[in-house]
């Protein structure tokens, strides 16, 4: 039975983040100004440690993979470390996955092996661990262990700012019955919030108008630290960080550290600013009438207060401490505005178009049975750029537009319900505009000196 347009698409969306894991490893090993000898440091380090994979896997790269990866890397770009999908269909019967869940779920302590082997004691056969282990990571359930006593870290701080960024959201008060969003980026060594936006949901599209202007005026860091929050494992993030160079670091499930300093700025941000706004009717505190004004006020707040303050740990006021290491280089518009472009693979079909969100698009008859790269707004899907082996190959021309915008670019303010009347009084504007054009005449037996001719009396014309 052959799979169908979601399985297809499952499967290139995995492919495209071991894509991703695999630049994001050997981005810095990669980098043309290093050394052979440099070069060889990095990628010996890399094989020595353990790194978690796609699948949520503690897994270890040998060097002569990492190396084969930089090989790749360099002559083909980002597409020649992505791999082709298979094509095979699960040979596990969904009922065994269950059993095995069962069995996980009654007793956490379980390991993948041992379920195996109640598996295989039960019905005679059993799917191998690895299988398991990876359902396992893929549900959640490999994160059911009995607690255990936490490690000590030590405190970190990078060196130097903008080096790292912490980013993190924060669910805030009601605005207009609404619950709103922040999403904020902190710098690590100053502790300067670098980038903000308060919005009514928490998903890609708040989280990109939060980093965008900050990437725009402070600068590109070399690594962004966040959780696992699904706005921050989207592709589209994964795929701005590796087009501007910035490495990626997810904190690993149920381990926080080093997001303390965003959590210690969170509840300043309660403490201080979230406070003083009135979340319900009768409540003391400034009524917010839109996420305008709560922009609006947080930025006067973060510029004005936070940011002059004398930090408590740092004894230095954030943006004191953050313009110590200036002026910062920062992208080119064209290709900031190239990084925050989302991305999709589609094959082109035999009559030489594409289908993107339920609409279909014409491009080059030559990339017909081809897999090509479709980049664009998600705020205007009439518009896609076509790239194949990471070139440029034209335009998809819009062939059939049923959807304007993508699923997941949900604008701010829901649109409005029609209204039954428009409240439009037709006479009353044809009234005004006739009032008005008569006052505008000039009253040319008045200039002359004359005398105003006497007015006509009405004449019935129905009368004999």
């Amino acid at each position: 039975m052959p799979p169908n347009d979601d399985d297809q698409a499952a499967r290139l969306e995995r492919a495209r983040q071991i894509g991703l894991f695999r630049y994001m490893l050997i981005r810095e090993a990669a980098d043309p100004s290093l050394t052979g000898r440099q070069r060889g440091a990095l990628v010996r380090k890399l094989a020595g440690e353990e790194h978690t994979d796609p699948d949520g896997r503690r897994v270890r790269i040998s060097r002569w993979t990492l190396d084969r990866w930089i090989l790749e890397w360099r002559q083909g770009g980002f597409d020649a470390l992505i791999p082709s999908p298979r094509q095979a269909q699960p040979r596990t019967p969904p009922e065994v996955f269950e059993l095995a869940s069962a069995l996980k779920k009654e007793n956490p302590e379980r390991t993948a092996a041992q379920v195996r082997r109640i598996l295989k004691a039960q019905l005679g056969w059993a799917p191998d661990e690895r299988t398991l282990q990876r359902m396992f990571n893929r549900t959640g359930l490999a994160s059911l262990q009995t607690p255990r006593q936490t490690a000590v870290f030590g405190r970190f701080e990078a060196g130097c700012p903008n080096e790292l960024w912490t980013g993190d959201a924060l669910h805030g008060p009601r605005i207009d019955g609404r619950k709103t969003y922040l999403f904020a980026f902190i710098d690590d060594h100053s502790r300067a919030v670098v980038g903000h936006r308060w919005g009514f949901a928490e998903d890609t599209v708040r989280l990109a108008a939060a980093l965008r202007p900050a990437l725009a005026a402070r600068g590109v860091p070399q690594y962004i630290y966040v959780d696992n929050g699904s706005a921050f494992v989207d592709s589209w993030l994964l795929r701005a960080c590796a087009k501007l160079g910035i490495k990626l670091v997810h904190s690993a499930p149920g381990r926080p550290e080093g997001r303390g300093k965003i959590e210690r700025f969170f509840r300043t941000v309660n403490g201080e600013f979230t406070v003083e706004i009135a979340s319900a009717e009768g409540e003391v505190g400034r009524e917010i009438r839109d996420l305008a004004e709560m922009n609006r006020l947080f930025t006067a707040w973060v510029e004005t207060v936070y940011h002059r303050r004398e930090h408590s740990e740092t004894k230095v006021a954030p943006l004191e401490r953050w313009m110590a290491g200036a002026p910062f280089p920062v992208p080119a518009p064209g290709d900031l505005a190239e990084a925050f472009r989302w991305s999709e693979h589609r094959n082109v079909s035999r009559t030489g178009t594409v289908s993107l969100q339920g609409n279909r698009y014409q491009v080059d008859p030559q990339l017909v049975g081809r897999k090509v790269e479709l980049v664009f707004d998600p705020f205007d899907l009439t518009y896609l750029g076509v790239r194949i082996d990471g070139k440029d190959a034209g335009t998809a021309l819009p062939f059939q537009i049923n959807r304007h915008s993508h699923p997941k670019a949900r604008p701010e303010v829901p649109a409005e319900q029609p209204k039954p009347t428009t409240g439009i009084d037709y006479l009353g504007l044809i009234d005004r505009e006739h009032a008005a054009d008569l006052s505008s005449k000039v009253n040319y037996v008045a200039l002359a000196g004359g005398q105003p001719a006497e007015p006509v009396e009405a004449v019935d014309l129905t009368e004999d």
